[in-house]
């Protein structure tokens, strides 16, 4: 079995306020699990205002097919938010 994991973090600076970042967030999320299957939750940076800090992984048998899904995945990311993603970091591991 391999998960595949990513972790983006990422800037939403037109955000007003916590409520409008996790409307923004929640809509990411929701397409991330409908179109990609991979589950996905948001990290770190809960309370900061316009940065945000998610997690997404996959599992498959296939190290290969996991980086792949989440190399769309961080495709989708930086062509979806209304922000600036600042880093992106993808890792597979086998149990």
């Amino acid at each position: 079995m391999v998960v595949s994991m990513i972790q983006v973090i990422f800037e939403l600076p037109e955000a007003t306020s916590l409520k409008e970042k996790r409307q923004t967030l929640r809509s990411l999320k929701d397409r991330l699990i409908r179109k990609y299957k991979v589950s996905v939750a948001e990290i770190d940076l809960q309370d900061s205002l316009s940065f945000c800090h998610i997690g997404a992984a996959y599992v498959t048998n296939s190290r290969e097919i996991g980086e792949r899904v989440m190399q769309r995945v961080a495709d989708f990311v930086e062509d979806t938010i209304p922000g600036r993603v600042h880093n992106i970091a993808v890792h597979s591991e086998r149990f």
